[in-house]
């Protein structure tokens, strides 16, 4: 009959710290690998959403920068209408940028009065084809699975903004939850914004 043998201390000994170097090892890389994909996501969509908006301005434009009853500049973007920004020289404001759907907020188009986050939320659902799960809500950000962008704004006139927050890039609370952005917001997390005066979008990596 043949004589069973396990594995000796020694060798377990060794597994285990063959074990711990590899962990030592991956571990980092693999922590880098998901604050790589973090930034891919949110310069992919800043990407996506620029292009969209330089689109809707170039058919306005090729459409003779065409107008609804109230004078206000409208176009059809692939089956959407939505509203533009109404040109203040004084101010820096240019003509012919999204600023909401004509179906949705409907009003924004000064950026003075009647801009507010949920214009920001409206554009990124009106201006792209596959829009990504958005919310101007903390409590709806906060419901699992229901959100990936938290949407909110900041200033008026020239100088408003739509910032869209990456959710998982967000700070949490003691209880896990994630919350609002506060201070420098663009120093929060990874996020871009869209400065609907001049169609700027910037994108912001903190994570």
């Amino acid at each position: 009959m043949k004589k069973q043998s396990g594995f000796t201390l020694i060798e377990l000994v060794i597994v285990v710290v063959i074990l711990g170097f590899l962990a030592v090892t991956a571990i980092p890389k693999f922590l880098d690998l998901t604050d790589q994909a973090k930034q891919a996501n949110i310069e992919g969509m800043a990407g996506g959403f620029a292009t969209a908006v330089s689109l809707a301005r170039a058919q306005w434009e090729a459409e003779a920068r065409p107008t609804d009853t109230s004078d206000r500049n409208v176009v059809d973007y692939d089956g959407t209408f939505v509203l533009l920004t109404t040109q203040n020289t004084t101010s820096g404001i240019r003509a012919g940028y999204i600023v909401s759907s004509v179906s949705g907020i409907n009003s924004g188009e000064t950026l003075v009065t009647g801009f507010s986050d949920a214009n920001c939320l409206d554009i990124i659902n009106s201006i792209l084809q596959q829009p990504p799960r958005a919310t101007s809500s903390i409590t709806t950000l906060n419901d699992v699975n229901s959100t990936d962008y938290y949407v909110t704004n900041s200033g008026s006139g020239a100088d408003a903004l739509c910032h869209y927050f990456l959710k998982e890039t967000l700070n949490k609370n003691a209880s896990g939850e994630f919350v609002e952005p506060s201070g420098t917001i663009t120093e929060v997390g990874n996020s871009f914004t869209y400065k609907p005066a001049t169609s700027e979008v910037v994108v912001y990596i903190n994570i």
